[in-house]
């Protein structure tokens, strides 16, 4: 059965802590600094009370120091951190690369406390010198829905403004990221803080350990839904995901910026703490070498759903080709795709090339003339449709047009960035709050790859499956591949109890069981992973060997991705 929650336990030496009480009870009687860095979706008011009402209650004399009290004006602070071509594009920014330091005019200079703790605390609080520090954290997916909801005090550095989405995406998360990571390796704890009123903390050394540990064997993410104008409601009937939501659009099952890992020992004792940060500490064996020489500590593919059974069609859209995804967007490697259908059907459809008869200039005063005036577009005069077929693997390479008709589950298999949706036509639609939904059309024409048209489309990027290993009741099968798309998908197909070999050969792999009841992974090591259907999981390029082995109840096919 479909897991909500994947949990791993805290390496033997880790020491997991539950509640303020235990979670203060980690901390010296001083004299010393604490700084508690973290994101600004923490409630640093009240962090800062529990830890000096819990500290006080042991007789230990606390001050407080919020850093954001420090931080330059709102204004100074855009100034800083966006750019004029930022202002220029109301979809889309380049990715900020200032260090979280350009917050503050100037740092404060706390002395030590004679007696007793000083805690330095909020976004930045690291850049002031101290003895011990903490990162304080609730996972992304609250701060996008916080920002959704028009909720202040979601972007750095503005407290009490209107939440700004492109900012969040573009330049607060960047710089909070590359911010994280790099203290990743002297981090004294992890503070877990989705429940406020019942933190969970893990202690620095603990959490390197536990990374070092799940980096050595199958490991899977939690996941999650949310909701969007077109999504369906499959995982909402099938997985039992936000029964109470409008639908289910987007399923994260592995997209890495935001991914999260469960460690702990049950639902009340457990952090989430950032599959990211695994490839910081543990980028050898979480990607191979290879991988991280060419992708630094970037985990480099995605895997997510898109769910249109009972929804709507998709945006008509592009990516970015690199070139443009580099210098306008400021990501190093671009947004390729591709669909696995797993499920549709000869009757529902997948939007997907130029037809052969396409005229760009035609399609681009069309596409203005509906993104202007609501003057309505036929897609299929410009866009080919084939049918999304249960099984069927689609290739899209950056610059492509595409869409996922409704009445599907797409599993999408992909690079990582996942922000740079370059739509033509969204079908006259509005979002939830009844506005038009934006259509960033000229980013999508100065990225349309007009050659990608007619038969060759069909040849290209719909391949048939072609046998790669066999084996006693199973076979390796590559579904996709093209030489300007950096990874690979195949299949393995195994009937009823089979059992396929394989080796990560320095390279981690994903599997995503795609049709049956589901497999158990199995490594030379020894650990033994369960993979129910439409489960994803990474298997690190420091497992090595491993096998694939078939529930006794049916045939069973698992999508598997790796870098080329």
């Amino acid at each position: 059965m479909y897991r909500l929650d994947p949990r791993y336990a805290p390496a033997p030496q880790a020491v997991l802590s539950t509640g303020w009480q235990a979670v203060t009870a980690q901390l010296p009687t001083g004299p010393a600094v604490l700084a508690v860095e973290g994101s600004p979706s923490v409630d640093w008011d009240a962090l800062g009370e529990q830890l000096r009402r819990e500290l006080a209650a042991r007789g230990i004399p606390v001050a407080l120091l919020d850093v954001r009290a420090h931080y330059a004006p709102p204004a100074e602070i855009r100034k800083r951190t966006e750019r004029p071509e930022d202002e220029e594009d109301p979809y889309f920014r380049k990715l900020a690369d200032n260090p979280l330091g350009d917050l503050f005019d100037t740092l404060p200079t706390p002395n030590p406390p004679d007696e007793g703790l000083l805690i330095v605390h909020g976004p930045g609080a690291a850049l002031v010198d101290h003895h011990l520090l903490w990162y304080a954290d609730v996972p992304k997916r609250y701060a996008e829905a916080a920002a959704v909801a028009g909720a202040g005090g979601v972007n750095l550095g503005l407290p009490g403004e209107k939440p700004d989405l492109r900012r969040l995406f573009y330049s607060d998360w960047p710089m909070l990221d590359r911010h994280r990571d790099a203290l990743a390796h002297r981090l004294d704890g992890w503070l877990d803080m989705q429940n406020p009123e019942y933190p969970v903390s893990l202690d620095g050394p603990g959490l390197r350990a536990t990374y070092a540990a799940l980096a050595r064997k199958p490991v899977r993410t939690r996941p999650y839904f949310n909701s969007t104008p077109w999504g369906g409601h499959w995982a909402q009937r099938t997985l039992g995901f936000n029964s109470d939501a409008r639908n289910t659009a987007l399923g994260y099952e592995l997209i890495a910026p935001e991914a999260g890992i469960l460690v702990g020992t049950g639902p009340e004792a457990q952090a989430e703490v950032p599959f990211q940060l695994m490839c910081v500490l543990e980028p050898d064996r979480v990607l191979g070498q290879e991988v991280h020489a060419r992708f630094g500590t970037s985990f480099p593919l995605r895997f997510d759903y898109l769910d249109t059974v009972g929804g709507g069609n998709l945006s008509v859209h592009c990516h970015p080709k690199e070139p443009y995804m580099r210098e306008r967007f400021g990501w190093p490697y671009t947004q390729h795709e591709t669909y696995y259908m797993t499920l549709g059907n000869p009757d529902t459809q997948v939007f997907l090339g130029l037809r052969e008869d396409a005229d760009v200039e035609a399609f681009r005063d069309q596409v203005r003339k509906a993104a202007t005036g609501g003057t309505p577009l036929d897609v299929e005069d410009h866009v080919l449709t084939f049918p999304a077929e249960q099984g069927r693997l689609f290739m899209i390479p950056a610059g492509t047009p595409h869409a996922g008709g409704a009445g599907n589950l797409v599993l999408e298999i992909s690079a990582t960035p996942y922000l740079y949706s370059l739509r033509f036509y969204d079908w006259l639609r509005p979002d939830a709050d009844g506005n038009p939904r934006p259509l960033p059309y000229e980013h999508g024409f100065a990225n349309l790859e007009t050659g990608r048209r007619g038969d060759a489309v069909a040849r290209d990027l719909v391949q048939q499956p072609r046998t790669l290993r066999t084996g006693t009741g199973w076979r390796e099968e590559v579904i996709g591949a093209l030489d300007e798309m950096f990874y690979e998908v195949r299949r393995y197909v195994l009937d009823a109890g089979a059992e396929a070999h394989d080796d990560t050969a320095g390279r981690f792999h994903i599997l995503n069981v795609v049709e049956g009841d589901g497999v158990s992974v199995h490594t030379a090591a020894g650990d033994r992973h369960e993979l129910a259907y439409a489960e994803t999981l990474t298997v690190p390029a420091a497992v090595g060997r491993y096998s694939v082995r078939a529930a006794d109840g049916g045939p069973v096919r698992v999508v598997k991705a790796l870098v080329r």
